[in-house]
């Protein structure tokens, strides 16, 4: 039977796709090697850069994050380099595994969870590497899995109080075009991220943005790789074109993306993220119920990963709002499946639509028997109310 309305994809990505996106992405495809696709490419490669906040290469891959993952990866290591990585959550888990699939030896700082990577912990580890083996630190800085955000600018710090060289790579596939994210003012040699979270993008096209001390990396680095190689990139991304065929429509996609995140405002679009987190976890806490992220301003503008009562099922009760209010939520992953689930609130995302989805969320509470308290609802326009921008 059809149910009238939109349906509410309000998982933590991909986001739902703005008009004037889909309208850009309909156009005829052109020739990826001809004159006029110069100008289509060099766009999106100089734009992406304003984007990530860097002066340096920026490529662009037909592939998922976990495509950009390995490519940050293989660019600048070499088999039974020793990296250090941060367990954040879910996503930062399943990027360990990459690395050590691909030959790496990856150490691994345990966390809980609940909150970003600690700096102070990366530069204890870091002290301790006399010899200077390890050879990269990884973080993920918007954890999807969790709802929290990781200190990138402090871990650079921590990095430099230890004076050791290990490269800086940053996973931001969640969080870029959504929080403030400065590639080269944070001193961040590899960062991974892709189309389909903040860039308002369907799922297809990834992105890293290199250093130089990246680049020079890349010269020596000996763990196998050719699709994925920065070094077939350069040359052909000088003159806006690449050295196989690229997503072509989604460049175009991308072209429009980055002129509406500019048309806001980049700083306008990270504040209205942190109001809608900040409203979220207002109806949350209201409901009685506990939001995952319990490190005061690690908090993600993102997503808001919600914890239900022991002995509720979560994915009952996203099962359940699906069905009663046509609202799709996040699923709790690995450690935390079943036993939390997610509300995305990033993208093309305005206050109303951020009601409309708490009240759907509310409304599942109480159809799916979830204990809880009446008035998130009430408690988030409350909070969107005092922290107006107009």
């Amino acid at each position: 039977m059809r149910k009238a309305g939109r349906h509410f994809l309000q998982i933590p990505g991909p986001s739902s796709v703005p008009d004037r996106i889909l309208n850009a992405i309909s156009q005829q495809v052109i020739d990826h090697r001809g004159p006029d696709f110069a100008k289509v490419g060099s766009k999106a490669l100089e734009g992406l850069k304003t984007i990530f906040k860097t002066e340096s290469n920026v490529f662009i891959y037909p592939a998922s994050g976990t495509g950009a993952w390995e490519a940050a990866l293989v660019n600048v290591l070499s088999p039974g380099d020793k990296v250090l990585m941060y367990e954040t959550g879910h996503f930062a888990t399943l990027w360990k595994s990459m690395a050590e699939r691909l030959g790496v030896n990856a150490e691994f700082i345990q966390g809980n969870w609940r909150g970003g990577a600690d700096p102070d912990q990366i530069e204890a580890l870091l002290n301790e590497d006399k010899a200077q083996e390890i050879k990269a630190v990884c973080v993920v800085h918007n954890e999807t899995s969790t709802g929290s955000v990781s200190p990138i600018a402090a871990v650079r710090k921590a990095i430099d109080a230890a004076g050791h060289p290990a490269l800086l790579m940053v996973d931001t596939i969640s969080g870029l075009a959504s929080i403030d994210y400065r590639h080269d003012e944070w001193g961040v040699d590899v960062t991974v991220s892709g189309s389909q979270k903040g860039l308002m993008l369907p799922p297809g096209i990834s992105f890293n943005a290199a250093s130089e001390k990246a680049l020079a990396a890349n010269k020596t680095a000996r763990l196998q790789k050719s699709y994925w190689d920065w070094a077939d990139m350069i040359g052909p991304n000088k003159t806006g074109y690449f050295p196989y065929t690229p997503a072509t429509n989604l460049l175009y996609g991308l072209n429009e993306a980055i002129e509406m995140l500019h048309e806001e405002g980049l700083d306008n679009v990270f504040a209205r993220h942190a109001r809608h987190g900040a409203a979220t976890r207002s109806a949350v806490r209201a409901w009685g119920l506990e939001v995952l992220c319990n490190q005061q301003g690690q908090e993600s503008g993102v997503l808001t990963a919600v914890k239900l009562p022991d002995g509720h099922s979560a994915d009952g009760f996203r099962a359940k709002t699906l069905a009663e209010y046509d609202i799709s939520l996040g699923n709790g992953l690995s450690k935390v499946a079943d036993k939390v689930f997610r509300i995305g609130h990033l993208g093309d995302f305005n206050d109303l639509m951020l009601m409309a989805t708490l009240s759907g969320v509310e409304m599942g509470l109480g159809a799916a028997g979830v204990p809880h308290t009446s008035g998130g609802v009430q408690a988030a326009l409350d909070q969107l109310k005092t922290s107006n921008p107009t």
